[in-house]
């Protein structure tokens, strides 16, 4: 680029700057993004350009690979049902070690360092994620739990502070027990309880694709009501079934518009939010 296309680039973010500012944007966080270093640098240097402009980020954020990593270590073998990890006790204590402590707080480090600012919290915080254990079929998934309700107090705190609340996902009940919580579901609940205007999750493909495998094939927008014409063409399948549902979930709770986009894709956050071109799917 030369200096008139960097500068036309800066002028076509103008309009969506003034769009989103003071407006509150969850991302969900996982995938290849986490776990390249060069992605995972474009995505906090996003997160950060944006808080700075003004737009109020959740950062909300997974991280199974490191669990598998650390459950590898100890000699314990990952098992997932359903495609949900299943937690017994001593996975749920690497769960809390890992999301809550290392995951969480290098997030906010990273953000630290590229001159923003960040407070590390996870779903126990304020009672912030209620959940009780999830029961689907009679099947048995462990300390796997289903999200009874969001607290949003300490979120909305840390964003009128000016603070990015960076949030791992477990939950507690009532009796203190605490629960492995998806972090897709989590994303689009807390969206809907902040009254966020977008849920973004950022993934390892393309978006919604018509035909499986063929990225020319994908689907830019979808209504909500058009969704379940989509399921018997095969364009909603294995791992895209939970994140549609959750994007699904968001825009019936009052999220106005959510976003499936390629995290391998640098600055895809900004793509999708400050330019003309967008990317991935929206579900709205």
């Amino acid at each position: 680029m030369n200096y008139h296309e960097n500068a036309a680039v800066l002028a076509q973010a103008l309009p969506y700057i003034q769009k989103w500012q003071g407006k509150k944007i969850v991302v969900k966080y996982g995938g290849n993004a986490m776990l390249n270093e060069k992605l995972r640098m474009s995505v906090i240097q996003n997160v950060i350009l944006l808080s700075l402009v003004g737009i109020k980020v959740v950062l909300v954020h997974g991280g199974g690979p490191e669990i598998s990593d650390m459950l590898a270590k100890i000699n314990k073998e990952s098992r997932f049902v359903n495609g949900l990890r299943y937690t017994d006790g001593e996975t749920m204590d690497v769960v809390q070690m890992v999301l809550c402590g290392k995951t969480n707080k290098d997030l906010v480090g990273l953000i630290s360092k590229g001159g923003g600012r960040a407070v590390g919290l996870s779903g126990i915080d304020g009672g912030m994620i209620a959940a009780e254990k999830l029961t689907e079929d009679g099947v048995d998934y462990g300390l796997v739990g289903d999200i009874v309700s969001i607290c949003p107090d300490l979120i909305d705190l840390t964003l009128d502070t000016g603070y990015i609340p960076v949030i791992s996902t477990v939950g507690a009940s009532t009796d203190g027990t605490v629960y492995n919580i998806n972090a897709d579901t989590a994303a689009a609940k807390i969206a809907a309880a902040v009254g966020a205007e977008k849920l973004v999750l950022l993934t390892d493909v393309r978006g919604l694709l018509r035909r499986i495998g063929d990225d020319s094939s994908l689907i830019s927008e979808v209504d909500v009501a058009d969704v379940p014409q989509l399921e018997p063409s095969g364009a909603i399948t294995g791992g895209m079934i939970p994140k549609v549902a959750c994007c699904v979930d968001a825009v019936r709770r009052g999220v106005k518009r959510t976003h499936i986009i390629d995290g391998r894709i640098e600055n895809s956050i900004l793509i999708e939010l400050l330019s003309d071109a967008g990317i991935g799917t929206m579900i709205s």
